[in-house]
């Protein structure tokens, strides 16, 4: 019954961002960027949402604009123990873990640089090749804050 409780609040949390706490992405501050920046931009942070969890938060809960993806405590925990849970996610602005190809692999097959799928609660992605390095691009794009 709590990781039906769990699922429910996770999925709000996904589909919150309405007129009351809208969070701000990095789309509203950067007026022109390029079509391919503009999609990874899209995938990253509309579809497959990293920021939730590769951004720490402020004090309040919210995503920190300061450190934008830059990494840190997953601000979630399961339901029910699970030793396989990722306690901090990596950072990705500027250059995400491993080399391109690993990367790029990760999101195309679901398969880390440890040739295992990731960690929960990272999902496992089956992107295109063609979005998988415009999501590369856009992280390689993004300047680390510190």
């Amino acid at each position: 019954m709590r990781f039906a409780y769990a699922v429910i609040a996770l999925t709000a949390l996904l589909v919150a961002p309405t007129s009351v706490g809208q969070v701000e992405t990095a789309r509203d501050k950067e007026p022109t960027v390029q079509p391919d920046l503009k999609r990874g931009q899209y995938l990253v942070e509309d579809v497959a949402m990293c920021w939730t969890c590769h951004t720490p938060r402020t004090e309040n809960g919210q995503p920190d604009r300061s450190r934008w993806l830059m990494g840190g405590p997953v601000p979630y925990r399961p339901a029910t123990a699970n030793a396989e849970w990722a306690e901090i996610a990596p950072r990705l602005a500027g250059l995400p873990p491993g080399t391109d190809e690993q990367f790029i692999t990760l999101l195309t097959t679901g398969i880390a640089r440890t040739g295992r799928p990731p960690r929960p609660p990272m999902p496992q992605f089956r992107m295109t090749r063609q979005d998988a390095e415009r999501v590369l691009a856009y992280l390689k794009s993004v300047k680390p804050s510190e």
